[in-house]
């Protein structure tokens, strides 16, 4: 069967099934809706966790930033800061947070610090943050339908948003939880089957995370080794000794995304679902294990599927491989616009190395390395349909769940907690449904002219929690005499010093990570890039929230006993 036909197919029995169980899972209240009734079975919720936090970012792009932007070791604060917020997340704020037991975090920092003004602030930083990660799931969805369907990037992301709005509006918390389930089983199927077919290929070991450690089959040469040579041969740093910039952002940019992690609210509020504190803390437990398969293969995927492009375009240093005698993966990605070349020099021939003057790969988007990997292979179609489905349920699980804690924010903690508190349970359940239509349609037209690959875009969104909403968890958690005006000139503070920056530098916001990093900006504070710079402000939000607090009102008597009700144990 040919591979758009067996893709479509796929492709559409997985949509069958999303939109099948939403339909099933229909919420009926304002708890299934935001908190799928409070009843998922833990290790389900560990399942629906993972598929939430393993975004387009994790599945589409990560491989791409390590094998390509960030050349190998550079990519590592990827790996450890997603993967080190999230156990600071399951260890110190998802317990407490579901022993609290409402259903959204400015919910809880409205009450933690006695204030409707906190709860507003909460607010705006939980849309600024969560909108700057859902537009890195947009342009996801739009690189995965684009080529799949093989259609334009625009109407892949029309097709992704319709979808989205279907089963997201319909299903609430409920929907979007067990639906996530189904959407892990399909990923991290897409991410590892693959992996193996090309371990197997390369290296005859079938563990990829063994495979990358192991000897080339062609040569004996370690894979790793073999990379550094062929990658320094035209032109490029080594591929497992080059840093990010220098160790001091390389540090801060690993901070961010890790205190970034825990202080995302879509991320949060999933332990709100589980019937105890106790199986919040099981339930953190299994998404780890669940999320660790997927991230202890993307450096195996990214250094095999990067040697493997590399020798396509180039097999042999200065042996050019002729445009008229490229492979089909090739024109099946000049169609979609992520895969470009200019003939330089007018001779017919694809020149690839690390000169910008005279490189005529223009244009190789970092985020079509995991869905390009397969074809690069030549893997069975099968294999590529399966990672087609892969890549978008990926997008479109993390897509959903950052929508639903937008629309919550603004159903719950805006509207009813602030504008209209004697609305009626079904007046705020239809209103949630509309603002996540709304949300859709914004985040998707903020998705059409994306500022960055998928990553990069994410790890703005983590810098953004990290310096505004992390703080004022761990102080509300953590502090007892953290006070209202602490945490509002905190959260101002952290958000709008991390915003300035970003704006300061909006010109180079995003680097286009190629391997070309001679464009930092002297400009830069300390060399941080702007990307790095939510612990900065994450910094600035804990010391003006502390001298702020130090100088005004002590909590009330009834905030100190929430927060004894919150940390004892039981």
């Amino acid at each position: 069967m040919e591979l758009r036909e067996l893709t479509y197919i796929v492709v559409g029995l997985t949509f069958l099934l999303y939109v099948g169980i939403a339909i099933w899972a229909r919420a009926g209240s304002t708890k299934e809706f935001y908190v799928a009734g409070g009843s998922v079975n833990p290790i389900a919720n560990g399942m629906a966790t993972a598929a939430d936090w393993m975004s387009a970012a994790s599945f589409i792009s990560m491989a791409g930033l390590i094998g390509f932007a960030y050349d190998g070791y550079g990519g590592s604060v990827f790996l450890l800061g997603w993967t080190g917020g999230y156990v600071l997340l399951a260890t110190c704020i998802a317990p407490y947070l579901r022993k609290y037991g409402k259903y959204t975090v400015p919910e809880f920092i409205g009450e933690r610090y006695y204030s409707k003004a906190a709860r507003l602030v909460a607010v705006a930083c939980l849309i600024i943050a969560s909108l700057t990660y859902v537009i890195g799931q947009m342009k996801g969805i739009g690189v995965a339908f684009s080529r799949f369907l093989e259609i334009g990037y625009e109407q892949g992301l029309i097709i992704g948003m319709v979808i989205v709005f279907f089963y997201a509006v319909l299903g609430g918390m409920k929907g979007i939880t067990y639906t996530q389930i189904a959407q892990y089983m399909v990923l991290i199927f897409a991410y590892t089957i693959p992996a193996i077919f090309i371990s197997i290929q390369l290296t005859g070991n079938a563990v990829p995370q063994l495979g990358l450690g192991s000897t080339l089959l062609s040569d004996g040469t370690y894979i790793l080794d073999k990379l550094d040579l062929v990658l320094t041969d035209i032109g490029f740093k080594e591929y497992t000794t080059t840093a990010r910039l220098s160790t001091l952002n390389m540090f801060f940019y690993t901070m961010s995304l890790m205190i970034g992690t825990a202080g995302l609210p879509h991320v949060i509020i999933r332990f709100f679902t589980v019937p105890s504190v106790k199986d919040a803390r099981i339930s953190a437990g299994w998404a780890l294990v669940f999320i660790a398969i997927l991230y202890t293969t993307a450096p195996a995927i990214a250094a095999m599927a990067r040697l493997n492009l590399t020798n396509t375009i180039e097999p042999i240093p200065g042996e050019y491989l002729a445009y008229d005698e490229r492979p089909q993966w090739f024109k099946n990605w000049e169609v979609t616009g992520l895969l470009e070349y200019e003939d330089k020099n007018e001779d017919g021939l694809i020149q690839y190395n690390a000169d910008p003057e005279t490189n005529e790969m223009v244009n190789i988007d970092n985020d079509i390395l995991v869905l390009a990997n397969p074809e690069i292979a030549g893997l069975p179609n099968w294999v590529i349909a399966l990672v087609a489905a892969g890549g978008l349920a990926a997008a479109l699980s993390t897509a959903a769940g950052l929508l639903l804690a937008m629309s919550s924010a603004i159903s719950h903690d805006l509207l009813k907690g602030v504008l209209k508190p004697d609305i009626s349970e079904r007046g705020e359940l239809t209103a949630s449904r509309f603002f996540m239509g709304l949300t859709v349609l914004v985040a998707g037209y903020l998705g059409l002219s994306p500022p960055d690959f998928v990553a990069g875009t994410v790890a703005l969104a983590f810098g953004l929690a990290a310096a505004s909403l992390f703080p004022v968890i761990v102080l509300g958690i953590f502090y007892k005499p953290m006070n209202t005006a602490g945490a509002i000139f905190g959260m101002l503070a952290g958000i709008g010093v991390t915003l300035f920056y970003v704006f300061q530098h909006s010109g180079i916001m995003f680097v286009k990570e190629t391997a070309f990093l001679g464009n930092m900006s002297p400009n830069w504070f300390f060399g941080i890039e702007p990307n790095a710079f939510g612990a900065v402000g994450a910094i600035v939000n804990f010391v003006v929230a502390l001298v702020v607090c130090r100088f005004t009102l002590k909590p009330p008597k009834e905030v100190l006993t929430l927060v004894d009700r919150i940390r004892s144990p039981g």
